[in-house]
């Protein structure tokens, strides 16, 4: 009888992501239906009866103050408000706008309204994007290799302070000679958890500024932080829209600098956690592997016999090891070249092999490798890098043979 094939790994971590987003999106919206529904309710009711007490006061009939107020916010979308506000169009202000065009912020407080300027934005915003998602990339490159010289510095003065190295020693070439650092590799979790605090601080400093210039509270000017260096951009809060301020200048330079930070390290963040996202998919998976197939149920309490203590398993052990970092590629586990299932080591080290692709792009970086020496002939898709532009590297012939 002919058995279906199984669900590969790559389509499995798609559907349970796929699953989890769907479940984290009803989540997201039944929280917020809880939260802003009756907020909502309450300030539709009291406008409701504004405008009926104001209709009656001044003996304006519903009709004409509706059609009054919908020719106000007609007026409101073409940027026009009651208090003075900065030009939309001058050149600061179309800078503004094509900045946050290519970052893809998008607030929304100007927009086009000629056809010429619609379709101009789309030529330019299409070039534009991909420019800029191109740049994001090359900056989460370099700074993980920034973060993870200053890790390997950071090792190397530890073991220097415990007498694991020479004083005199020099990082290059005898790097590979030198017992304690052979396959050190920089935790993604640390590489984590710093771009988190620059976040978290780059944030605090722009809400500082925005409460002191802007006049927001502080969880507002945080709130906005977040808002726009995600590149959600509501719109809702929006800087430097007041015709004046003081130091003008100078708060416009600041603003585009924080604004440009932010973004840069909340789009590295987000593709830090998105690889602790798949590990932990991963380990999902493979738990619902180990649990949904008999076999696999079968074959562990033979794997528990195997690991047993043994005269002379430590060293079968020790000749049978494997380098999961030269030899396994992202998706695939390591097999026994005798076709047995593997044993408890190589298993804990697959459920790793994820989480060590960025670490090992990490070490390359610290101990100074070429980029285009390549040990292993079998490509991952992360093998040349980390987000975005690694993996499109990876699956296109001509970038990958230029590398």
């Amino acid at each position: 009888r002919r058995r279906l094939a199984p669900l590969n790994e790559d389509n499995g971590r798609f559907l349970l992501l796929a699953a989890l987003i769907a479940a984290y999106l009803s989540a997201g919206a039944t929280v917020f239906s809880a939260l802003e529904s009756p907020s909502e309710a309450a300030a539709q009711l009291r406008w409701n009866r504004t405008l009926h007490n104001f209709s009656r006061i001044f003996n304006i009939s519903l009709p004409e103050l509706r059609a009054f107020l919908r020719s106000y916010e007609a007026a409101m979308a073409a940027g026009i408000r009651v208090d003075a506000l900065r030009p939309r169009w001058d050149f600061p202000g179309a800078f503004y706008f094509v900045g946050t065009v290519v970052s893809t912020i998008g607030f929304g407080m100007t927009t086009p309204a000629t056809v010429a300027g619609k379709v101009f934005l789309i030529v330019y915003g299409l070039f534009g994007c991909a420019g800029t998602i191109l740049f994001f990339n090359l900056f989460l490159e370099r700074i993980i290799s920034l973060l993870a010289f200053i890790m390997k510095a950071c090792h190397e003065r530890q073991l220097r302070r415990s007498g694991l190295l020479p004083p005199n020693f020099r990082r290059g070439p005898a790097v590979s000679g030198v017992g304690s650092l052979v396959g050190w590799k920089p935790s993604v979790y640390h590489v984590l958890l710093i771009l988190g605090i620059f976040a978290v601080t780059l944030s605090c400093c722009a809400s500082a500024m925005y409460t002191a210039v802007e006049g927001w509270n502080y969880v507002d000017s945080l709130y906005y932080c977040f808002v726009t260096f995600s590149t959600i951009g509501f719109g809702d809060l929006v800087s430097s829209q007041n015709a004046a301020y003081q130091n003008q200048g100078l708060y416009r330079f600041g603003n585009f600098v924080f604004i440009l930070m932010g973004v840069c390290c909340i789009y590295s963040l987000f593709n830090v956690i998105s690889i602790v996202i798949k590990q932990v998919l991963n380990w999902v998976l493979k738990k619902l592997e180990c649990r949904c197939c008999p076999k696999c149920r079968k074959s562990s309490a033979r794997l528990g016999r195997r690991n047993a203590i043994t005269p002379g398993a430590r060293l079968r052990r020790q000749n049978m090891s494997v380098d999961t970092d030269g030899q396994y590629d992202s998706d695939t586990e390591g097999r026994r070249l005798s076709g047995e299932m593997i044993s408890m080591r190589e298993l804990t080290a697959s459920n790793k092999v994820s989480l060590a692709i960025l670490q090992k792009q990490l070490s390359e970086t610290a101990n100074g490798y070429p980029r285009n020496v390549c040990i292993n002939t079998r490509q991952n898709g992360f093998s040349a890098g980390v987000g975005a532009l690694a993996i499109m590297n990876n699956r296109l012939a001509e970038t990958s043979d230029s590398r």
